[in-house]
């Protein structure tokens, strides 16, 4: 009887495996459902591919001030990168994923509402009906038409609903803790400047040491709104609203670049210059999202009793882990690189950017699946949660595809773009069949990190990534030490096929959040 469990139970799984190539046809459809994940995306891809257009204007700006000024703004600027990048990843999916339950929930107590009124309402029009048939043809037109007058005057008063503020307190601790987060990055960029940059291998008496400790003190005066306009971005996305931010970042970003030749060449502050129009940028971001946002929630109405620091706390030191996790798989790689010598190291920067930078459209699509995600798990729509997990790893898969002919003949044929030295070259030309054949499993990965998120099972992917950090750095170091700056690849492909294995597993299993697909199966 045992033996017969267990094998339903294995062959459970294999037929859950089997969803992800369910409705195959429907993968590039423009059904409602596409429809609702590509109005999701595509604003969020844009949004994400923003900053990264406005910081390569920023480059070229400074980069007409000398080499010393752009080599050290290049340092001041990973320094702020990977300080933001720790902070924000965990406020902006948190946020996400908590918003739109609060928002869901709160449509459905609304609509309940909503019905439990109309049945008031049928009844009193029964009530008054019954009535009029005892009493006599005075007394009845009379009750009819005061009867009548009542209902009808309250159906139209909940014809006309009022415009009300949404009550998110999610939103308002989100809000919160971006502000607290911000002024903390602020703090530690301010005052651990000299550290930080001794640590990046720019010492006191380097001639990049003054421009580089000027840019990355004032630029970190925008911490705050950076945290904060992240946070706001969050709050958009759980109501599936990634217009709104995108509208906000383009603004912000047109704005930062008509600044900097003001500020860098007008009023001659050079690279001072190009810091503090990045931070108005930025607070100007933030403004614009939290104006837009107070037209729709009401953000002072969650007593302290209702805001949620404990869940934000608890859940954001998982996220915060895994973030720590994912970092420390790259920067292992980079420093592996390094100790191959300049040439090695040159060659795995560039290809290493590429290789990020290409996961913006997976990026848009894992936001889209979140949100929609969210709001099925709320629901309870478990129909409309599997049906777009499914949908959204099949189209990551066929953008990874699009990427794999994009990025490597991009790579093949532009490669000169990026350096002329040969060496430099050839080693990028070694590294191409990695980066570009690695797409669809990047995508993939990245786009179940979004579904899982939606679901809400931030434990799992915590805990699943530090076992997978541990894995890929091991195989980094062994990699790289039997085969050099062709190991680290290797060790990269494995480290993104661990991700994708962990993203498939949870749902193909039917484990977590995901068991109701074990019913779907036996039925």
């Amino acid at each position: 009887m045992a033996d017969q469990n267990g094998e339903s139970h294995q062959n459970g799984n294999h037929e859950t495996f089997i969803i992800f190539f369910e409705d195959l046809r429907l993968v590039c459809k423009l059904d409602a459902l596409g429809r609702e994940i590509l109005g999701i995306a595509i604003p969020a891809i844009l949004t994400l591919a923003a900053d990264p257009v406005a910081s390569l204007i920023d480059t070229i700006f400074i980069g007409r001030l000398g080499a010393v000024e752009i080599g050290a703004v290049g340092v001041a600027i990973a320094i702020f990168n990977q300080a933001s990048r720790i902070t924000m990843y965990p406020i902006v999916s948190i946020t996400t994923s908590f918003v739109a339950e609060e928002h869901s929930a709160d449509k459905m107590s609304i609509e309940l509402a909503q019905k439990v009124e109309a049945n008031r309402l049928n009844n009193l029009d029964l009530e008054a009906s019954t009535t009029s048939n005892h009493v006599n043809e005075t007394t009845s037109e009379s009750t009819l038409q005061n009867a009548s007058k009542t209902p009808s005057m309250q159906v139209n008063a909940a014809a006309t609903p009022r415009k009300v503020k949404r009550k998110i307190p999610s939103a308002t601790t989100a809000i919160i803790m971006g502000t607290l987060l911000g002024v903390a990055q602020a703090l530690l960029l301010i005052f651990g400047a000299k550290v930080l940059l001794r640590f990046m291998g720019v010492k006191t008496d380097s001639p990049m040491y003054i421009p580089a400790r000027q840019y990355l003190t004032i630029r970190a005066l925008g911490s705050p709104a950076v945290l904060l306009s992240l946070a706001m971005q969050g709050v958009f996305r759980g109501f599936k609203d990634t217009t709104t931010p995108l509208y906000a970042t383009v603004v912000g970003d047109a704005m930062n670049v008509v600044m900097d030749p003001i500020f860098i060449f007008i009023m001659r502050l050079g690279v001072r210059g190009a810091a503090i129009s990045h931070a108005l940028s930025q607070y100007l971001i933030a403004l614009i999202l939290f104006l837009r946002l107070m037209q729709q929630v009401n953000l002072l109405a969650p007593s302290v009793k209702e805001l949620q620091f404990g869940r934000f706390i608890k859940t954001g030191f998982l996220m915060l882990t895994r973030v720590i996790a994912v970092t420390s798989c790259v920067t292992f790689a980079a420093g592996l690189a390094a100790r191959q010598g300049p040439i090695p190291m040159a060659a795995f920067q560039i290809c290493l950017q590429v290789w990020l930078t290409s996961s913006l459209l997976a990026d848009g699509l894992a936001v889209s699946g979140q949100a929609i995600l969210a709001y099925a798990f709320t629901e309870k729509d478990h129909k409309k949660a599997i049906t777009t997990a499914i949908r959204v790893a099949q189209m990551g898969v066929v953008v990874g595809l699009g990427l794999l002919v994009i990025v490597g003949g991009g790579l093949y044929f532009g490669a000169g773009v990026f350096t002329k030295d040969k060496n430099v070259l050839h080693l990028m030309y070694l590294g191409i069949p990695f980066i570009a054949g690695t797409q669809p499993i990047n995508t993939l990965a990245f786009v179940l990190d979004g579904v899982n998120f939606g679901a809400s099972d931030f434990a799992y992917t915590a805990y699943s990534m530090i076992i997978m950090a541990i894995a890929s750095i091991t195989s980094e170091y062994l990699l790289a030490k039997a085969r050099g700056y062709i190991g680290i690849w290797y060790a990269l492909i494995i480290y993104m096929g661990l991700r994708t294995v962990a993203g498939v597993w949870r749902v193909g299993t039917a484990t977590g959040p995901w068991r109701f697909l074990r019913g779907r199966m036996l039925s």
